[in-house]
This record gives structure tokens, sequence and C-alpha cells, in this order.
């Protein structure tokens, strides 16, 4: 246990302990340690342990079967909220939001949605303490290392909460999906792309994303293999960052067409392809990933991948309101091609 001498060693212990059974290191229904345990576990007196386990009590995390034992609570009484935890807040997933919030409204629910920051550790944390404060649901849309909380998912006890994993990579899971055939989508948009202009390509990333980006490297490794076998003789270029790219980039290597992965990028980008003299989609062929309500109101239209956000959500309160023999369910969202002006 880390120490911070400003912090009282009682709070200390409690906050120990909290995050130890918010993240599943102790088991729902399993025993914790008693006074006696404390005491010698930490070295520390009666008094101060009494008092850790008075704060869980008082948090409700821990509950007392006298002659027993104290025992982590698992019996956490479920309210009419869904919760939402979501890796960054973008023009994208914004879109899924407005489609969460009007399925939980149909269904007399509320959603909240808590940022993780593409933060494995917090992500996991937020997890268990909204099953610990009994959220009907919650729809996770994984960081995007998802390997980093693999065993987590398969391990998680998430008891009478549904956990709906959503527009993530992990394929197998232990819960119900909703995600999208990114290689389909990735398909859809080349074929279009390579239809219009003979050149070499380029795929932007999303720069809000840090570190190994799972969805990111899936798209690319599409995108890779589509045009090694179709377009042997071009080249895909790819940026994480749109203020990388200059006019003479687009000019030195023959840029003719652009797959961008979320919609507020892409309106950046075309503004300043404008501002650089090229003509779309003349020049160059733009298709963003999403379809999100700015594609349609940005001039000129977008050509879009439709992430069908509206059928995601409404796939995941399927999967939130019914048991469905409580078996893990995947479902598989097929993108489609909305070509618009770019």
């Amino acid at each position: 246990m880390e120490l911070h001498n400003h912090i009282p060693i009682y709070q200390r212990l409690t906050d120990y302990y909290r995050k130890e059974i918010i993240t599943q290191n102790l088991k729902a229904g399993s025993k914790i340690d008693s006074i006696n345990k404390i005491m010698s576990r930490h070295n520390v007196s009666r008094e101060t342990a009494k008092r850790v386990l008075k704060g869980l009590m008082d948090e409700k995390l821990v509950i007392s079967q006298p002659g027993k034992g104290t025992f982590i609570n698992s019996t956490a009484e479920l309210n009419d909220i869904w919760g939402m935890v979501i890796p960054f807040y973008s023009s994208n997933i914004e879109q899924l939001i407005i489609h969460l919030h009007h399925q939980a409204k149909l269904n007399n629910h509320r959603l909240e949605y808590y940022l993780h920051y593409n933060n494995p550790d917090e992500e996991m944390n937020l997890i268990g303490k909204l099953i610990q404060r009994g959220y009907k649901a919650i729809i996770v849309v994984p960081n995007h290392d998802e390997s980093s909380t693999g065993s987590f998912y398969r391990h998680l006890i998430p008891g009478n909460t549904k956990i709906i994993l959503a527009d993530n990579t992990m394929s197998g899971s232990y819960f119900n999906c909703a995600i999208q055939s990114y290689d389909l989508g990735v398909k859809r948009a080349i074929d279009y792309i390579t239809s219009k202009h003979s050149g070499n390509y380029l795929l932007i990333n999303n720069e809000n994303w840090q570190g190994k980006n799972l969805v990111f490297e899936l798209m690319k490794q599409t995108f890779d293999l589509i045009i090694e076998a179709k377009h042997p003789n071009l080249k895909l270029f790819h940026v994480s960052d749109i203020n990388e790219l200059t006019a003479d980039f687009f000019h030195q290597n023959n840029i003719r067409g652009v797959l961008s992965i979320q919609d507020s990028i892409s309106i950046r980008l075309i503004s300043r392809l404008k501002a650089w003299g090229f003509s779309i989609p003349e020049d160059l062929t733009v298709v963003s990933y999403g379809n999100t309500e700015l594609t349609k109101i940005f001039s000129p239209a977008i050509t879009v991948v439709d992430c069908k956000y509206e059928e995601m959500a409404s796939n995941i309160a399927h999967l939130i309101k019914y048991d469905l023999d409580r078996k893990s369910r995947q479902i598989i969202i097929q993108p489609e091609l909305i070509v618009r002006e770019t």
C-alpha cells in the first residue's frame, strides 16, 4: 500500500480496501480482513482497524454477519440508471450518447456518462464503482488498448448489473457486445475512394487517442491489406495529427483520397484543404468515419461511413431489457457508405 504521510492512516487503509473491493480484487461475497487481521497486517491499533471497517460499512461496501465476520456486499439494490463509461468525448461518441439518452428515456431510465480518459485503471475503477452503486446497466466504450483490461473483464462479477461493451474490438467477450464491423466499413470506404481517383491515400487517426489504439490499428491493417492486394503500386500514408499535414505533403505524395476516422477531424481537414487551394472532390476524395449530424450540415456535405449509432443504441437497449437466456451475445453492426459531396 502506498503511503501518504499527510493522510490519516485510517483513511489510507479505507481507501486501500475500497479500491480492492471496487476493482474486484476482493470479490463480492468474500470475507474481508477482520479487525485483528487489519491490526496485524498493517501494524495499526484496534481503534484504527475498527474505524476502517465502520467506514466501509457506512459506504455499504461491506456488511457484517454476526458470528461469521464481515463480507463484501453483493446485494446492491438496482436503480433506474444506465451508466456509460467512455474514453473521451468526441463528436462520434456524442452521437452514440444522444441515441442512448433516447433509448434510456423510452425505458423509463436515465443515462449518465463518465470519462476514463483512455486510462485502463480509471476504466476498471469506474465500472467497479457503478456496480457497487447498483446501476441497472453499464455501457462501456473501452480504452483503446483493450488488451490491458482483458483479464479484468474475464473475471468481473457484475451481479445484477448488465455490462454491455460497445464500439470496441473485443471478440469472444464474456459480456454482451454491440460492435461495429470496422473492416467492412474501411473496405467500403476504400472501394469508393479508389474508384474516384488514382494516386496515393491517407488515413487520419484521432490525435486525442493516447497510447496504443487497437481500433486504429485494425483499420490501418485492413486499409494496408486491401491496398496491397488490389492496388500494389499505390501507397498508404497515415498520420495521427492533422497539424502535421501541409499543402506540400498532399502535392508531393500525390494524395488523392483520404479516410478520417472522426467527423470533427474531417471538417477541420476539408477547411484546410480548401484554404490550400484544393477542390473537393475534383482533386481528391474525402470520406469520414462516423456520420454525425455535423457531416450533413457542413458544406460540402461529407461522404461518410455510417456507424449506425442509432441501430447500435437500439441493440444495446434490447440487451439491457431482456435476459436473453443469460447468454452473452455479440451484435455486429454493418457500417454503410453514404455518398455526399466530398
